[in-house]
């Protein structure tokens, strides 16, 4: 046999690993295997006797494929070998002529079968089944005198399971010819059982679907499976293996039984945990299909790659596999393994952890899970320490992460770690968390380098696997600029390369994609009425309108005006630019849902304005400045008229008429409808859920609609809390909800189960949102439906994401293609671009000298009524998070008010109300409960910082470089104590 012979063997060892170690037998194989040196042979010999078949052969395995030293044609004595000793079924996978996928997933499925029936089939008559299956080829001589010696040892039932063990190894069709062996034994229950023909109490057979005998193939004798194996299983059985001398039925220590995946139902399997049926949880290993494993192997090979597949298509999955073959070969080698999986989201933390991580390692590997919502009682370097993979939001890791760099105990470094898997890693962006741990990374490999050539140890950096499943174009306007992209992907996260899968149309699940468009609407009264008001405040305020009101342009515009306004000092333009806000979403609320959605956002909105206005103490009403009279006064006059034009139906928009026909269309043509709408705002989504519920039409067709939406506090709408969203996707999961409005929170990463339609109403952002959100309908005969008024460009923009996709696909196609030299070449002046861009960065804050300075050289003054609240020797952080001011000259500033938000949602926070300032009215913060200390917490979006002659506003605390002291609680408490006694006294 040739090199190149001997070369293809070695790489189909490789690509079939997982599945010949359950088909090889070890010991007497190695008797034949003569280019294997003795110690070697020793080796195994010692793996086999103390931890079984199966990891003996895949020890087997990885020494033939690591090793370079044996001679020419050593293939050809290792597939004549497997042959000669009965393991047919596994030379054919040597000789990269695998059954087809319909015969190898059938032949899955009789050796489950067998697995799973164990307990009844080892009642059989050993010594005749024994002697049948030898005569039909099932079985080798040296087979039969062992299962026969074992039988004499152990009794019956040690020889039956070894037999079993034995059957299960041969290639497809041995189910058949073993049925005939029983029935030729007179085993006729024991047939019938495996035939799925259930005996009723007197041992007759029961009337079911049966198979047909005397046929000779798997397939065509296929029994009626069971409940837990319909014909859509896909299962492959454990290889049966356990010490034959333990002389018990087999314990759970000693079989590893296989789920084998099924493509684009990974998200759809249930979650496992210690309280389910105890048979659920032998499922731990995972056989990955051809292109899976393809994508796969270069990490399996110890290189950092991404893996771009499309959702459904077993990104997660393929990254246990990977995480669960590293820390195995790090065992092997003797090395510590040390696993993160990083994710951009809190509710995916658990979700990888039940659905996945585990699911599958934590009966092998301590798996923990670790983020803002759910840590745990101890610092994050002592879980890190008594785990092997930790599942985390990726911030949690950079806090750690900076900690270690400034010396702090409570910190780790990158080093710890022996993989860092990234999921969403398109989100490895400037600015994203993702880019700053890989900045780190990138560094220290640039550091590294510089050891080596001092003849120094490096530190060691964790190898990287990065998942997606579109790493987008970033805006390119070329297929140039495209590749651009995909290289700074491939750079940002050090790949050594990006491994894709193009479905062919068979193959993959995309949606039937169609464009509804409204019509234009002819008269909008409702909407003239409020651009009326929004130019009187215009005039009001001498602001020059530069573009249409209703848009985003509008809304960026107005935004800027605010601040600006707000930084000068300028109380009159601030609070118009703040109502001017307001009316540009009624607008978009009347173009997109109903106008009396839009009118119930800007009456509440006033009438929680007016009630700022009024302060719950004995000081009485806040002073209402003259603007704030105009504004009120305002929409006071034409509130009558906008009532009067949202009772008329005809003047509604288009676009809920024509998302109504295809709701109807959806729930009315299909058996069993499950869809989601996506939609741009937490308010309309709200909004829609609503118009569905309160309408009967969609009652009538079995509409069952709920509403999800994101979890970050940023908007006038209360957020979902974690608990709210799990709730509602459970419920969508289980049949009970059909139709999911969800804003973008949906659109990658949650676990939602499969839908057969999807619709995008009014919505188009970038072609990465496009191939997420249309990911979603995964169901048989799916559809994608963007629901937009014609002439408003949302189709347009649909179409340039299409163009997009196709030259993401391509720009991929190519980065895959590229010559080895150039590809290293183009990466490295990314990451050494990156590398010196935070270099300048970290300068550019010590030019500042910001951090130097004390926080006494700053203040706060209120954003409204630019009214002076504090200097910054005032504040203090708590936990180095919360900012607060306890000082006895801030409480007489602010009033204290009930929070309407967390009333409204029953929840028992550790937040007391709202603070905002006794002067205008304007929120400042919250009043939160530290260790039974009030405290003011200060929202530093709600003030205009001062510092020197400049005005800065800020939307986080982040965002300004000072150090402020850390809370003294002992002191704060002291006081306290001082103040109650004297009052006390004073009492007394």
């Amino acid at each position: 046999m040739s090199c190149d012979q001997d070369a293809e063997t070695s790489h189909a060892l490789g690509c079939f690993r997982d599945r010949l170690k359950r088909l090889i037998r070890v010991e007497p194989l190695l008797d034949l295997l003569h280019f294997l040196e003795p110690d070697r042979k020793d080796r195994i010999k010692a793996k086999f006797r103390e931890e079984g078949d199966i990891n003996a052969a895949a020890f087997l395995i990885d020494e033939i494929i690591h090793s370079k030293n044996y001679e020419q044609g050593w293939s050809r004595e290792l597939i004549t070998a497997l042959e000669t000793v009965g393991c047919k079924h596994a030379a054919k996978y040597v000789l990269n002529s695998p059954p087809e996928p319909t015969e190898e997933a059938e032949n899955d499925s009789c050796v489950r079968l067998i697995d799973l029936l164990q307990l009844t089939l080892v009642s059989m008559k050993t010594g005749d089944v024994c002697a049948h299956c030898r005569a039909l080829g099932l079985l080798t001589l040296e087979d039969q005198e062992n299962i026969m010696k074992l039988t004499e040892n152990q009794g019956n039932i040690g020889g039956a399971r070894l037999l079993l063990k034995r059957l299960v190894k041969n290639e497809a069709g041995w189910f058949s010819k073993f049925l005939q062996a029983l029935e030729d034994t007179e085993h006729h229950d024991l047939v019938r059982e495996l035939r799925g023909e259930p005996c009723n109490e007197d041992g007759e057979a029961m009337s079911v679907e049966t198979v047909e005998e005397g046929e000779q193939s798997c397939s065509e004798t296929m029994p009626v499976l069971p409940p837990v194996l319909s014909a859509n299983s896909s299962l492959l059985s454990e290889d049966l293996d356990s010490s034959v001398d333990s002389g018990g039925l087999c314990t759970s220590a000693d079989n590893e039984e296989v789920d084998m995946y099924k493509e684009g139902e990974e998200e759809e399997e249930e979650d496992l945990t210690e309280d389910d049926d105890p048979s659920e949880e032998s499922k731990r290993n995972i056989v990955l299909r051809d292109y899976q494993m393809e994508v796969a192997r270069p990490a399996l090979e110890e290189k950092n790659i991404i893996i771009c597949l499309p959702t459904g298509s077993g990104k997660t999955r393929v990254a246990v596999y990977i995480t669960k073959e590293h820390l195995e070969r790090k065992k092997q080698t003797g090395q510590p393994g040390k696993v993160v999986v990083l994710v951009n989201k809190v509710p995916l933390v658990e979700q990888h952890y039940k659905a996945e991580f585990g699911r599958f390692l934590k009966h092998q590997y301590s798996v923990e899970r670790v983020s803002g919502a759910s840590q745990l009682k101890i610092s994050f370097p002592q879980i890190m320490e008594q785990n092997d993979i930790i599942i985390c939001t990726a911030q949690i890791l950079e806090n750690s992460l900076a900690k270690a760099k400034n010396g702090d105990e409570d910190g780790i470094k990158l080093s710890q770690f022996t993989l860092m898997v990234i999921d969403e890693c398109h989100h490895t962006k400037k600015g994203g968390v993702y880019n700053h741990i890989m900045i780190r990374y990138l560094k220290q490999k640039h550091q590294n380098q510089l050891l080596k050539k001092q003849e120094k140890s490096p530190v060691p950096l964790p190898q990287i696997l990065g998942l997606t499943a579109s790493p987008g174009v970033g805006g390119a306007m070329s297929q140039q600029m495209a590749e651009e992209h995909i290289l700074q992907i491939c750079a940002n996260l050090d790949a050594f390369t990006i491994k894709t899968k193009t479905f062919k149309e068979e193959e993959a699940k995309t949606p039937y994609k169609r464009i509804a468009k409204a019509e234009e609407r002819k008269e909008d009264p409702f909407g003239d009425v409020i651009k009326k008001i929004m130019d009187e405040i215009h005039k009001h305020a001498d602001l020059k309108l530069l573009c249409e009101p209703g848009t985003q342009n509008y809304e960026q515009w107005v935004v800027q005006k605010e601040q600006n306004a707000a930084k000068e000092e300028n109380q009159m333009v601030r609070v118009c630019a703040e109502h001017l806000r307001q009316y540009n979403e009624a607008l978009h609320q009347s173009n997109t849902i109903r106008m009396s959605d839009a009118f119930r956002f800007l009456d509440k909105y006033h009438n929680e304005e007016l009630k700022t206005k009024s302060s719950p103490d004995e000081e009485g009403t806040i002073t209402i400045t003259d603007t704030e009279r105009f504004l009120f006064t305002l929409f006071k006059d034409n509130k009558a008229k906008l009532q009067e034009l949202m009772g008329k139906p005809q003047y509604e928009n288009n676009n809920l008429a024509q998302l109504k026909t295809n709701i109807l269309k959806e729930f009315s043509t299909r058996e069993r409808a499950r869809g989601i709408i996506f939609t741009r705002t937490r308010l309309s989504a709200i909004a829609l859920c609503q118009w569905i519920q309160e309408n009967p039409k969609f009652d009538e067709v079995g509409v069952s609609a709920s509403y999800l939406i994101g979890g970050g506090d940023q908007s006038v709408v209360k957020p979902m809390t974690a608990a709210e969203q799990k709730d509602v996707l459970n419920k969508f999961r289980d049949g009970q909800i059909n139709l999911l409005i969800a804003t973008t929170v949906a659109e990658e990463g949650l676990d939602i189960a499969e839908c057969n339609f999807v619709i995008r109403y009014c919505l188009v952002t970038n072609e990465i949102a496009m191939i997420q959100a249309r990911g979603r309908g995964r169901a048989e005969d799916s559809s994608y439906t963007l629901v937009a008024e014609a002439g408003s460009g949302v189709a347009e923009r649909e179409s340039v994401n299409e163009y997009r996709e196709k030259m993401m696909s391509t720009a991929i196609a190519k980065v895959c293609k590229m010559n080895r030299a150039d590809y290293e070449k183009k990466t490295r002046e990314f990451q050494m671009q990156a590398i010196m861009e935070e270099k300048v960065k970290i300068k550019k804050k010590q030019k500042k000298g910001m951090m130097k300075e004390p926080p006494s050289k700053i203040s706060l003054s209120c954003r409204q009524c630019s009214v002076f609240v504090c200097s910054g020797e005032d504040i203090e952080k708590i936990e180095n998070m919360h900012h607060v001011n306890v000082t006895k000259q801030f409480s007489k500033l602010f009033t204290v008010r009930e929070n309407a938000s967390l009333q409204e949602r029953l929840l028992d926070y550790e937040t007391n109300g709202v603070i905002a300032c006794k002067n205008c009215g304007q929120q400042w913060g919250s009043m939160m409960l530290y260790k039974s200390i009030e405290c003011p917490c200060l929202h530093i979006k709600n003030f205009v910082v001062t510092y020197g002659s400049k005005k800065k506003t800020f939307s986080k605390w982040s965002e300004l470089p000072i150090k402020f002291p850390a809370f003294d609680y002992t002191q704060h408490a002291d006081l306290l104590v001082e103040d109650s006694g004297e009052e006390d006294m004073e009492t007394d």
